[in-house]
């Protein structure tokens, strides 16, 4: 291999093959485009949607099983479907479910993130799981890899934080950042147009139709998150744009990079000091 084959890239930007000297790249000007760092974010990082898949549904696993083990007594062991292993509320608490008593009371806004990812039952955590299995991949099919991991996280934080705002005193669940999904195939089927984008938006408008009368004849069910959940998934696919129309950016790339990373940061701060809270002394 010559010299000039091995100084070769690809732009992180734009793909074009430059030098990796080249302080801009001449195609599009991304400053420092051989850096380690956009390297990575070019890279593996968000290169397979079904590894991002695989870590949703692992840390929320890990999440609901650390919630039961906090405090085994307290979990809920009736034949009841919707109670069935539930972590106890206290457990719940310090790992950071959301809503008024959580952020006005203790100010732990941190929680609108943690939230997403915890679970009040064995029923409640399988039915999001699957349905995220279902929505993701076609959501990253459509948008992207990136861009999809950013709906997915700011329809969490939204749904939750007009909960927050509606007076939902204490709520959980991936359903908030699913709904996100929803809403951006429903702006992708609407705004696409045509025999696909009809169809999609008939078959997702189903599910969207589907949970909201599964809120209305279910107590106890955040409709507050689910609404605002679509309606925060529907803004960031309209500003960000979707593979037809927009072409993937680095910038989408540090987005979601920059999400993954305080999503990390918030999961293991609310683990750690879960723990150490519950076996202190």
């Amino acid at each position: 291999m010559t010299n000039a084959a091995k100084n070769s890239m690809l732009c992180p930007n734009c793909r074009r093959l430059i030098s990796r000297d080249e302080a801009r790249c001449p195609w599009c000007g991304l400053p420092h485009p051989g850096s380690p760092l956009k390297a990575l974010l070019a890279g593996r990082l968000f290169e397979r949607p079904d590894q991002i898949l695989h870590l949703i549904i692992g840390a929320n696993v890990a999440m609901y099983l650390l919630a039961l083990l906090l405090n085994p007594g307290g979990t809920g062991m009736t034949m009841s479907p919707f109670s069935f292993l539930s972590p106890d509320n206290r457990s719940l608490l310090l790992l950071g479910a959301t809503g008024t008593l959580p952020i006005n009371a203790l100010g732990r806004w941190w929680t609108l993130v943690a939230a997403n990812y915890l679970h009040g039952s064995l029923l409640h955590i399988l039915f999001n799981m699957l349905a995220l299995r279902q929505l993701l991949p076609l959501v990253a099919q459509e948008f992207g890899a990136p861009r999809m991991f950013v709906i997915y996280t700011i329809g969490g934080i939204g749904g939750f934080l007009l909960s927050y705002l509606a007076g939902v005193r204490f709520t959980i669940g991936a359903s908030a950042a699913i709904c996100g999904l929803i809403g951006a195939l429903l702006y992708y089927g609407k705004h696409r147009g045509g025999s696909y984008g009809q169809e999609l938006f008939s078959q997702v408008g189903g599910w969207a139709i589907g949970i909201f009368a599964f809120g209305l004849l279910v107590p106890g069910i955040n409709n507050w998150g689910h609404g605002g959940g679509m309606a925060a998934g529907a803004l960031v696919a309209m500003l960000l744009g979707y593979r037809e129309r927009r072409r993937e950016t680095f910038l989408h790339k540090v987005l979601a990079a920059t999400l993954a990373l305080i999503t990390l940061a918030v999961l293991l701060w609310a683990a750690g000091t879960a723990v150490l809270y519950r076996f202190d002394g």
